[in-house]
Protein backbone atom coordinates (compact mmCIF):
# COMPACT_ATOMS: atom_id res chain seq x y z
CA UNK A 1 0.00 0.00 0.00
CA UNK A 2 0.87 3.54 -0.90
CA UNK A 3 1.86 5.65 2.11
CA UNK A 4 1.47 9.45 2.14
CA UNK A 5 4.17 11.06 4.37
CA UNK A 6 3.45 14.61 3.72
CA UNK A 7 0.91 17.01 3.40
CA UNK A 8 1.77 18.37 0.18
CA UNK A 9 2.05 14.21 -1.13
CA UNK A 10 -1.82 14.04 0.44
CA UNK A 11 -2.88 17.37 -1.69
CA UNK A 12 -1.48 15.52 -5.10
CA UNK A 13 -3.02 12.17 -4.32
CA UNK A 14 -6.65 13.78 -3.72
CA UNK A 15 -5.81 16.00 -6.83
CA UNK A 16 -5.15 12.67 -9.00
CA UNK A 17 -7.80 10.97 -7.51
CA UNK A 18 -10.45 14.12 -8.48
CA UNK A 19 -9.14 13.70 -11.93
CA UNK A 20 -9.18 10.61 -12.58
CA UNK A 21 -12.73 10.44 -10.87
CA UNK A 22 -14.00 12.77 -13.31
CA UNK A 23 -13.35 10.68 -16.47
CA UNK A 24 -15.95 8.56 -15.20
CA UNK A 25 -16.56 4.74 -14.00
CA UNK A 26 -16.45 4.08 -17.98
CA UNK A 27 -13.88 5.97 -19.31
CA UNK A 28 -11.54 4.74 -17.51
CA UNK A 29 -8.71 1.61 -17.91
CA UNK A 30 -7.95 -1.09 -15.58
CA UNK A 31 -5.10 0.54 -14.51
CA UNK A 32 -6.45 3.35 -13.88
CA UNK A 33 -9.08 1.53 -11.53
CA UNK A 34 -6.45 0.26 -9.61
CA UNK A 35 -4.57 3.85 -9.01
CA UNK A 36 -7.91 4.80 -7.95
CA UNK A 37 -8.20 2.33 -5.45
CA UNK A 38 -4.80 2.52 -4.01
CA UNK A 39 -5.13 6.48 -4.13
CA UNK A 40 -8.08 5.80 -1.86
CA UNK A 41 -6.58 3.61 0.70
CA UNK A 42 -3.32 6.00 0.89
CA UNK A 43 -5.73 9.23 1.77
CA UNK A 44 -7.80 7.29 4.10
CA UNK A 45 -5.11 5.82 6.22
CA UNK A 46 -3.42 9.42 5.57
CA UNK A 47 -6.91 11.18 7.10
CA UNK A 48 -7.45 8.49 9.87
CA UNK A 49 -4.23 9.54 11.56
CA UNK A 50 -3.65 13.56 10.44
CA UNK A 51 -7.83 14.46 10.41
CA UNK A 52 -9.50 11.85 12.75
CA UNK A 53 -13.33 12.73 13.86
CA UNK A 54 -13.68 13.40 17.32
CA UNK A 55 -15.29 10.98 19.25
CA UNK A 56 -19.07 11.93 19.84
CA UNK A 57 -20.06 12.77 23.84
CA UNK A 58 -23.60 12.56 23.43
CA UNK A 59 -26.37 10.46 22.87
CA UNK A 60 -27.73 12.55 19.88
CA UNK A 61 -24.08 13.24 18.34
CA UNK A 62 -23.25 9.33 17.77
CA UNK A 63 -26.97 9.50 15.97
CA UNK A 64 -26.02 12.08 13.85
CA UNK A 65 -22.54 10.24 13.17
CA UNK A 66 -24.42 7.10 12.43
CA UNK A 67 -26.53 9.26 10.10
CA UNK A 68 -23.74 11.01 8.12
CA UNK A 69 -22.03 7.36 7.59
CA UNK A 70 -25.16 6.25 6.48
CA UNK A 71 -26.00 9.17 4.14
CA UNK A 72 -29.42 9.63 5.32
CA UNK A 73 -31.91 12.77 5.76
CA UNK A 74 -33.45 13.69 8.99
CA UNK A 75 -36.95 12.57 7.81
CA UNK A 76 -35.11 8.84 6.24
CA UNK A 77 -33.65 8.36 10.04
CA UNK A 78 -36.75 9.06 11.43
CA UNK A 79 -38.50 6.18 9.07
CA UNK A 80 -35.61 3.79 9.68
CA UNK A 81 -35.91 4.12 13.51
CA UNK A 82 -40.06 4.29 13.48
CA UNK A 83 -39.76 7.82 14.88
CA UNK A 84 -41.60 11.34 13.68
CA UNK A 85 -39.20 13.34 12.07
CA UNK A 86 -40.22 15.82 14.94
CA UNK A 87 -39.70 14.17 17.69
CA UNK A 88 -36.12 12.98 16.12
CA UNK A 89 -35.26 16.13 15.35
CA UNK A 90 -36.40 17.56 18.94
CA UNK A 91 -34.05 14.59 20.38
CA UNK A 92 -30.91 15.47 18.05
CA UNK A 93 -31.26 19.65 18.90
CA UNK A 94 -31.59 18.65 22.49
CA UNK A 95 -34.56 19.83 23.12
CA UNK A 96 -36.00 16.12 24.33
CA UNK A 97 -34.72 13.70 26.14
CA UNK A 98 -33.94 10.29 24.48
CA UNK A 99 -36.43 8.04 25.56
CA UNK A 100 -36.70 4.16 25.80
CA UNK A 101 -38.87 3.88 22.50
CA UNK A 102 -35.65 5.78 20.56
CA UNK A 103 -33.05 4.32 22.77
CA UNK A 104 -34.45 0.97 21.23
CA UNK A 105 -34.99 1.71 17.78
CA UNK A 106 -30.94 3.75 18.09
CA UNK A 107 -29.86 -0.42 19.14
CA UNK A 108 -31.69 -2.07 17.43
CA UNK A 109 -31.44 -0.30 13.83
CA UNK A 110 -28.74 1.64 13.50
CA UNK A 111 -26.40 -0.99 15.64
CA UNK A 112 -25.33 1.01 17.88
CA UNK A 113 -23.62 -0.54 21.09
CA UNK A 114 -25.99 -0.87 24.14
CA UNK A 115 -23.19 0.21 26.72
CA UNK A 116 -21.95 3.45 24.84
CA UNK A 117 -25.70 4.51 24.82
CA UNK A 118 -25.49 3.86 28.60
CA UNK A 119 -22.40 5.73 29.57
CA UNK A 120 -23.70 8.43 27.45
CA UNK A 121 -27.27 8.97 28.34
Amino acid sequence: METLQSEKKYEAALEELNRLMKKGEGNISDKEADRIETLASAIQAYEKVHYPFPMPKSIPEIVERKRFELNLTIAGLADLLGLGKDKLSQILNGKREPDVPFLKAVYHKLDIDPGVLLDNA
